[in-house]
């Protein structure tokens, strides 16, 4: 059983449904006690990287996924999921030097595309729409059946800068490469929308679905 976690920001409804399309089962947790019905965690997300934080705090959610993902869990984040996960961002900060606290599970830092590579008079931000894949790590679990650069859809602003470069699974290119995906021990990670890349996206979940607690 899948379950997505419900922190009330953004899509939950719709990986869901993306899980189902797939046949696998899945169920929406609205509240940390829930997590033992789960083999395998998703924390999807849409929106600020505060508000996710604050909800998780609130909520209770914070010690229940340290823990599900400490005992082995397979754990996929998503968008927001995904930069949660780091250890700080500068989203939502009072200044840079001030960055608000994530999860801490993947050593790094959550910042926004600008500078002399992105943002304004060079791209826009937040970067929106579709772009290739580069995969880093050929061997992830997530990249079976598909082909080596393939397409997926992104809606971001900021973007997660892990510290150890081997975690990187995936990188695309908006300006300068930025980490698209992460994989370490038994965390996923995503910066683009899987529910939202069409059947390249599907094939990613599924294979998610068929990951075998160790």
């Amino acid at each position: 059983m899948i379950g997505i976690i419900n922190y009330r920001m953004g899509n939950l409804r719709s990986v869901q449904k993306a899980f189902e399309h797939v046949g696998a089962s899945c169920l929406l947790l609205d509240a940390p006690g829930m997590i033992d019905r789960a083999t395998k965690l998703v924390l999807p997300g849409v929106g600020a990287f505060g508000d996710g934080m604050k909800h998780l705090d609130e909520d209770g959610w914070i010690d229940p996924i340290r823990r599900f993902i400490q005992q082995g869990g397979p754990f996929l984040g998503i968008c927001l999921g995904m930069q949660l996960l780091m250890e700080s961002s500068t989203e939502d900060a009072p200044a840079t030097d001030r960055p608000i606290s994530g999860l801490g599970l993947i050593p790094g830092r959550v910042v926004r595309f600008e500078g002399e590579s992105f943002g304004p008079g060079k791209l826009k931000v937040p970067h929106m729409g579709w772009n290739t894949l580069n995969q880093a790590t050929p061997h992830c679990p997530l990249w079976q059946g598909l082909p080596e650069s393939p397409s997926v859809y992104f809606v971001h602003s900021f973007f997660a800068q892990p510290t150890q470069q081997k975690v990187t699974a995936a990188t695309a290119d908006y300006g300068g490469q930025f980490c698209a995906a992460i994989q370490h021990e038994n965390i996923l990670a995503t910066q683009f929308h899987p529910e939202k890349s069409q059947q390249t996206g599907l094939t990613m979940l599924r294979n998610f679905a068929r990951i075998k607690r160790s």
